[in-house]
Formats: C-alpha cells, structure tokens, sequence
C-alpha cells in the first residue's frame, strides 16, 4: 500500500464516531475492556467488538491480556500523536466558547497524551526548558544540552539511558488546544513520571487532566521561573 493509500486507511478507522471516541478515551495511557469502550462511543457490544476488531488489524489498538480478561490500549505513541495532531487540526470554537472555561478548561490547563503531559502546562513547561537553555528545538526534534543533562539529571532522569531507549526521545507533538508543540517521546515520558512522582501535578480520577499542586506551582517557579497562575 503506498502512502496515499495508509493514510486513506487510518483516516477511514479515525474517522468514525465510535471508533474515535474509543481511541479519545485511552489517551490517557490505560487500558480498557470492551464493554467500557462500548458504553464510551455509545454502540452495543456487538457493535463495539466489531470496531475493536478494525482498530487492532489497524495496528490503532493492541490487546492485552490478564487471566482470562481482556483490555485494550492504544498500540503506540505514534497513534497518539496522530490523534492529537487531528484534534488541533479541527476548526477551534467560537470565541465564546473558548473563554467561558467550562468543562474542557482542566483538560485546556493540562492532561496526559499517552504517556506524556500537554496542555497550557506542557507548552509552558518545553518554552522555559528552552528559555533557560536546558533545551533546544531543532526541526522535528528536541535537543537537550550539557546544562540540560545536569539539570534533568538533579530530576531523577539519566538523559543517557532515555535515549537509548527503542523508541524517539524528545519530540515535538502539536497540542490539540494550544496549537503549538509539546515534548514528547522518552523525554516527555520521563517528565511526566517524575512530576507525578515529586508531587507536583496529580492525576484526575474521572478524567485524563491533571492538576498543578501547591508545592508543584512553587518548584516550577523556583526552577524554571515558570509562573503559573
């Protein structure tokens, strides 16, 4: 299949209601049953197996397997990353809607994608990273620099084992609200990890937003001058 013909075939499984509510909802990184995803993009569960079934010989999802239970998760990054490029690839709102905050303004301020932070908090956090030139952006990629090394090191995150990792290490994924890059990649992992573990954001129970803690506020202005409202 050439690459005119890949694209026709992953927009065609995104692009249906269901299919795409059901990959939405593992943006988070979790994974879920199939009766959960059914009730999700609201189909029976005869209809949800059958787009499960589409989603994985799509190489979308993949299944994974406890005891005699089944779940399913996002297949990769890259599936991620495709689904909130679409997303910023949408028409944004009335203005209206984008300043009444409402129920999508936690998601706006900062959530998961994946296994990495976005949101407001995330563009934020790659823009003093590069300010204070722990980090550069190169064209499709993030550079990270001696000072760089040092500082991630003091966090808890050995820069050369991240890298070695099968998989990219630090790259630019475009925000579904912003509509500017986030860091993605083993780095964007590693970052998220050792937020959650420092206390500084905390995870939402009904949801994939996070929240920015007290103490989390006070070390991102102290080591970043990040001053976050």
């Amino acid at each position: 299949m050439n690459d005119s013909g890949q694209l026709e075939a992953a927009a065609s499984l995104i692009g249906e209601k269901g299919r795409a509510a059901m990959l939405v909802s593992l943006m988070d990184g979790s994974a879920r049953p199939a009766g959960e995803l059914a009730l999700v993009a609201g189909v029976s569960p005869q209809s949800a197996t059958a787009h499960l079934s589409k989603l994985v010989e799509g190489q979308m999802l993949r299944v994974v397997r406890t005891g005699r239970h089944k779940y399913y998760r996002l297949a990769s990054a890259a599936v991620a990353h495709a689904v909130e490029a679409l997303s910023a690839a949408t028409p944004r709102g009335t203005i209206a809607e984008r300043k009444s905050g409402g129920p999508d303004e936690k998601l706006r301020f900062a959530r998961t994608c994946y296994d990495h932070l976005a949101g407001r908090l995330a563009i934020e956090l790659a823009q003093a990273l590069q300010r204070q030139g722990l980090v550069r952006a190169l064209e499709g990629s993030f550079e990270v620099t001696r000072s760089g090394e040092a500082w991630l090191g003091e966090m808890g995150i050995d820069v050369e084992d991240t890298r070695s990792q099968r998989r990219a290490f630090a790259v630019p994924c475009l925000d579904w609200t912003e509509r500017r890059f986030h860091i993605a990649g083993g780095l964007g992992a590693a970052l998220l990890r050792e937020m959650l573990g420092r206390g500084w954001i905390a995870r939402s129970r009904s949801s994939r937003a996070v929240r920015l803690t007290g103490p989390g506020k006070l070390a991102l202005n102290r080591k970043l001058g990040m001053k976050l409202g």
